[in-house]
């Protein structure tokens, strides 16, 4: 297992300008990471307006990893394919245009959500996964099927609230139409609906291309400044109404080492990136974070 870093975790770094994207290469190869997931949040690799790619600037970030001895792995993007109509089929394109981005990129995955992380819980039932499943698993085997032209595989994850927890991850897994769709397990994202991180790692390690590795604090009494979706350092509430905070690997309520010892255990070898969404000093968190994976993959 090679252990990196999401940019995600630099986002805000990032997007002060505190630290540009090909600082952040830098940054994270020196903390000793092996890999770099890239999510175009603070910054992005096409124009605007025009949504033309900025080749220039992809070679730049491409060689900036080779020179740092960083691989980048994965493209993350938000979408939402629940869409009706022409809405749809423009969030198809720009999900494809996505692909686009990170084939330029050389990058072999990328992952993007079905649906906006803010759908209200009362639209989030299982009764509305079920009628909905049919218009994502067409729209997620369209975007995939773009990707196996352009050598992309894409990537489910287990992320918000809708398709999350392993029995509906695994249900849409299963209706995509493809060879050429994966999954990008989240071990710290599954506590969102309540469930336990090394119980979803045991049951779907064997079908992961990628996983994120995150860490919460979980608590059962209103810590004062929670909201139900604001999980960016504050505390937010999961499916079943825990509080949740992000917080710096090893340092959570998460049993990360057993989370990633069942990952060893299933025969898991691929790659793990590090999400920190914490309150703490983003350079800091990450650090230490990087560190801890690697002493937990170390002892186990």
């Amino acid at each position: 297992m090679r252990i990196g870093l999401s940019s995600y975790s630099l986002d805000s770094l990032i997007r002060s300008g505190r630290m540009s994207l090909l600082e952040a290469i830098d940054w994270v190869a020196a903390q000793g990471a092996e890999v770099m997931e890239l999510v175009p949040f603070a910054f992005r690799f096409d124009d605007p307006d025009s949504g033309k790619i900025d080749t220039g600037y992809i070679r730049q970030v491409r060689q900036r990893a080779r020179d740092a001895g960083l691989e980048l792995v994965n493209y993350s993007v938000l979408a939402d394919l629940l869409k009706e109509g022409e809405a749809q089929e423009k969030e198809v394109a720009r999900v494809c245009h996505e692909v686009d981005i990170a084939a330029e990129l050389g990058l072999t995955r990328m992952r993007h959500d079905i649906s906006a992380f803010r759908r209200p819980l009362e639209n989030s039932t299982q009764a509305d996964f079920e009628r909905l499943l049919p218009q994502m698993a067409q729209a997620a085997t369209r975007i995939s099927l773009h990707g196996k032209r352009r050598g992309v595989m894409s990537l489910l994850e287990n992320h918000g609230f809708f398709v999350n927890g392993c029995d509906r991850v695994e249900r849409l897994l299963d209706a995509v139409d493809t060879d050429n769709y994966g999954l990008l397990l989240d071990t710290g994202n599954i506590v969102c609906v309540d469930e336990d991180s090394t119980a979803a790692v045991v049951r779907l390690a064997h079908r992961c291309q990628m996983v994120h590795l995150k860490d919460f604090y979980v608590r059962t009494r209103d810590p004062g400044d929670a909201s139900q979706f604001d999980c960016a350092g504050q505390w937010f509430r999961s499916r079943g109404g825990k509080y949740l905070r992000g917080a710096i690997l090893g340092q959570g309520d998460l049993d990360v080492p057993a989370a990633m010892k069942a990952l060893k255990d299933a025969g898991f070898r691929g790659d793990i990136a590090i999400e920190f969404e914490g309150m703490e000093e983003p350079a800091y968190a990450s650090a230490v974070s990087l560190n801890n994976a690697r002493r937990f993959l170390d002892s186990i």
